[in-house]
Order: structure tokens, then sequence, then C-alpha cells
């Protein structure tokens, strides 16, 4: 039986369309949240609302939205308090990676295009949103802010160095936000490793070759999926994490603490 927990809470989530996003969508809705599902892919962010509106009972809003653009996520900000009442927890989950194998070839339109996806839009999102959440009336917590950051952002990754740049951004801005917003909000990120995800083509191949171009090793010897994030994220929308707030939780089979992360540097010593 799954704990209602977030009853009478609304989530918002960006990216929530697919992938962890979708994920997160689902665990919410099944314990008891109504959602917001933000998402720029119009015909999948209806496809997505629907089943989990089908399957959960709950109700789901689904808004489309570039949060690359602060126009756009004021709105959807706007939209989103007024359609749920309330946004207890916060998902800042969209973005994207671009693979380059070296920064110094990376074109200026891309650099920009991947900073303003993975860690620009973030920040706006948590700003339009923090600074009405903070006015809430839940206790002993107003709400909860959960940052999908990445391993790449922990050990810089040089296949996709500038998707690097913006999660370590990311990494630093939930730290800060964890400052700016206590003592009412918690802030946290998960750092995900290699999960099965739109990211990859939803491919295993494609994950597998990813991996073994970067040498990675990971000691618990298998791929990561949707359902290793969602749980995290399941204990940080809870009562359980209360009291953990500036945190970056690594979800990764063990790959960059004590498994070898990617690495492209090439020496004959």
């Amino acid at each position: 039986m799954v704990e209602k927990f977030l009853e009478g809470k609304g989530a918002l989530i960006t990216g929530g369309a697919s992938g962890f996003g979708r994920g997160f969508a689902f665990a919410y809705a099944q314990r008891g949240a109504n959602l917001v599902l933000v998402d720029i892919n119009e015909e999948l962010l209806e496809e997505t609302s629907k089943k989990v509106r089908e399957q959960t009972g709950q109700k789901v809003i689904p808004i489309v939205c570039d949060v690359t653009k602060s126009d756009q996520v004021e709105t959807t900000a706007k939209q989103a308090f007024s359609e749920l009442d309330n946004v207890y927890i916060l998902n800042n989950n969209a973005g994207g990676g671009f693979g380059f194998f070296d920064l110094t070839r990376v074109k200026e339109n891309i650099f920009d295009k991947t900073i303003a996806l993975n860690l620009k839009g973030q920040w706006l999102i948590a700003k339009e949103i923090g600074k009405r959440m903070k006015k809430q009336r839940f206790e002993p917590l107003a709400g909860k802010v959960i940052h999908t950051a990445s391993i790449a952002g922990v050990k810089v990754d040089g296949g996709t160095p500038v998707y690097s740049i913006c999660k370590a951004g990311v990494i630093a801005m939930m730290q800060l936000l964890a400052q700016s917003l206590a003592p009412k909000i918690t802030v946290n990120a998960i750092s995900p490793g290699y999960h099965l995800t739109g990211a990859y083509k939803n491919n295993l191949d494609v994950m597998k070759m990813t991996m073994d171009e970067g040498h990675v090793k990971t000691p618990l010897n298998r791929y990561g999926t949707v359902e290793d994030v969602v749980n995290v994220s399941v204990f940080l929308a809870s009562s359980a994490s209360n009291f953990i707030t500036g945190h970056n939780f690594i979800v990764d089979g063990g790959i960059v603490e004590v498994g070898v992360p990617a690495y492209f540097f090439k020496s004959d010593v």
C-alpha cells in the first residue's frame, strides 16, 4: 500500500513528459499529489498527462513552456499556483546533453544553448516558484525543491564538457538556493549516472557504447533505471528528509566514488 503523504499538495515537474520527469510524475501522483507537468514537447506532454491522470485519478495540468524564456516561466508559475493553489514540490528536471569531445571546439551557439537549457532554465524556474513557495503556510516546511544534476557535474566528463559545466553549476546553485530559501524550504539535488532514458534514445546499446567510449566501470555491475532515481526523489519529497538540505545525492551504482568515471584523456604513460 502506497502512503498518500502528498495528498493535498501540488508538485511541479519540468521536463515532465518523459524520462525521469515522467517517473517523478507517476510516483508523486500515486502518493496523492496533484501535478503541473511542464515540457516543450506538447504531444508527449499531453500523452504523459493523460496516462498519469487515468492511472492515478489525480489532477494533472500540462503546460507547454520553454524554460529558457523568462516570460514563459513567469506565466507558467502564475498558472501553476492558480490551478493547484500550492506547489509543495518543485522538481527542477528539464535539461539535455550535447556531446563534444573537445571544449575548445564547441561552437558558441551550442555553448549558449546548452547553458540556457541546463542551468539558466533551472534558475528561472527556481526563482519564480521559490519566491511563491516561501509564502505557503505548510508546517514544518513550506515546500521542497529537488534539482536534477548529474555525475558529469561531480566528475567532469570530457565527452560532454559544456553539459558538465552546466551540471556543476546546478549543484552550486542548489547549495546557494538551500541557503537563501532556508529555513522553510529544503533544496537538494540528485545526480544520476547512466540510466536508460531518452538521453540514450531509450536504447541500451547506445548507452553501452557511450559507457565503453568513456571506459566507465560500475561497481554494482548493472545499468541504472529511472526507478533508481525516482526512489530517491520520493524520499526527498517525504517528511523523512525534512532535516536534509544543500545535499547532492549521487545515484550511479558507485561510478564516481568507487568505480571508474568517464574519461577521454589520451596518454601513452
